[in-house]
């Protein structure tokens, strides 16, 4: 496909073109190649959210003009969330959640799994689709193989394994090597054994349509252009009728005496406390912003990047690309490493140095990424974070695209990888934290921290 598709952005995001200091005195624009770990928001959400704010107030608990229309903007919200994912409101419910992460483990809780049970999943998973279910069940895996995919027979041969599990929760992409799953496929094996299907669709809600064949959908607004801390679960209505909901609290119930509760149809039922009106109604003008806009040209626009991107790092010499080979239809993700040098350390120069913004280190794809890299998590460098010190963490370097990235953002990294890879000698000394195994230049140019004024804020921590 075409680069030139991707000349220019495709959504207009705020903060788009935000100059940034570098080790060289000079201020070069942010190329914010990390799009897979959370966007900016774009301009139509932000007008959204400022339109609502001089209106925001209770939601369905205020009788008062600014509660009415409140209510009447997050109501909407919930009613965009379900047609974007093509549901039926008389049959489903979409719940209004923090992320995809509380989505999961509401639904993990709601189930009724016992402990054992069984959990089918995979080795490519986020870690928020692993440990909410190793809390109440047990776990089968599907593995991958060294490029990181797995076959539908894999899956099948889970699906038929003693005793049969009770659920399927998968990702419908990688969030490490944006590697697309036949979702369909998997969900017609699963339900022709009678297994419900849970698909986490954080990293695939940006950049495909959601699937039709899933029973549980979740996905978050912070990676959709709309970083106000709303996401989604969606489901049948059934699953959240009865039983008591994850959280208790207002706005949960619709009676309540000191031995007695009667609690709210769903979705309300999975929503206790005071809703987060101004996430929701930010996820559903993200969702608005992407039927505008369609999805041929949003599909077209990050093909051509992602081509762009996993082809020019595999041709460099000294680096690595993970995952499935460039050639193969993935998400314009591409993990990578650097000969010779900490993941860590490429991350901070590219940062320091060219102004763009990657992730470095195991992107909460633990047990997927030490297979992508073909090693373990050593007893030495287990002993070693449990006493504070994250420095010899494996992992990688991710870069990351989305509707605001353009042509010049993906040539500007591979030219800067090209010259590190090639051994290009850096400015100043770089000090590695050991609390969050990141580097820092150091340097008096402002905006880049001491090691010591960073400990516990670098993006390894927990990564």
């Amino acid at each position: 496909m075409d680069g030139a598709v991707a000349a220019a952005p495709l959504l207009e995001l705020v903060g788009g073109g935000t100059m940034v200091p570098c080790l060289d005195g000079v201020e070069r624009p942010y190329r914010d190649l990390d799009c897979a770990a959370s966007t900016p928001a774009s301009a139509r959400v932000a007008e959204a959210v400022t339109e609502l704010l001089p209106l925001y107030s209770s939601v369905h608990r205020g009788a008062g003009y600014k509660s009415r229309r409140a209510s009447a903007a997050y109501d909407e919200a919930r009613r965009r969330v379900l047609a974007h994912a093509g549901r039926d409101a008389d049959t489903d419910v979409a719940v209004m959640s923090r992320n995809t992460t509380e989505s999961i483990n509401l639904l993990a809780y709601r189930l009724g799994l016992a402990p054992e049970d069984v959990v089918l999943t995979t080795v490519v998973e986020h870690h928020a689709n692993l440990l909410p279910w190793a809390r109440v069940a047990r776990q089968r895996f599907v593995e991958c193989g060294i490029d990181g995919t797995f076959e539908l027979d894999a899956v099948v041969a889970g699906l038929d394994a003693e005793p049969r599990p009770k659920v399927l929760a998968i990702t419908g992409a990688s969030n490490v090597t944006g590697w697309l799953p036949p979702i369909e496929a998997i969900c017609e094996a699963a339900h022709e054994r009678g297994v419900p299907v849970v698909l986490d669709a954080a990293q695939l809600a940006p950049h495909r349509p959601l699937p039709a064949g899933p029973d549980y959908v979740a996905f978050s607004g912070h990676k959709l252009y709309a970083p106000f801390g709303g996401g989604a679960l969606i489901g049948p209505r059934e699953t959240f009728a009865s039983g008591l909901p994850f959280l208790m609290g207002g706005g949960a119930v619709a009676l309540v005496d000191l031995d007695d509760v009667v609690w709210s149809p769903p979705p309300e039922r999975e929503e206790a406390g005071s809703p987060n009106v101004v996430g929701a109604v930010a996820l559903g003008a993200a969702l608005a912003d992407m039927e505008r806009l369609g999805w041929h040209a949003m599909h077209a626009h990050e093909s051509a990047l992602a081509a762009e991107l996993r082809r020019g790092l595999a041709a460099i010499e000294g680096v690595r690309l993970l995952g499935p080979r460039p050639a193969t239809e993935t998400l314009a993700v591409a993990t990578f490493t650097v000969q010779g040098m900490h993941h860590g350390l490429v991350a901070a120069r590219l940062a320091a140095e060219w102004g763009i913004g990657v992730r470095h280190g195991c992107f909460c794809a633990h047990p997927y990424l030490m297979r992508l890299l073909g090693c373990a998590n050593s007893a030495g460098v287990r002993a070693r974070v449990l006493a504070g010190d994250h420095r010899e963490i494996p992992g990688a370097v991710r870069a990351s695209a989305g509707l605001g990235t353009t042509h010049d953002d993906v040539a500007a990294l591979l030219a800067a990888v090209a010259e590190l890879a090639a051994g290009a000698e850096p400015p100043v000394p770089y000090r590695q934290d050991p609390a969050s195994g990141d580097f820092f230049p150091e340097t008096p140019v402002s905006g880049w921290w001491s090691a010591a004024e960073a400990t516990g804020s670098g993006c390894a921590v927990g990564s």
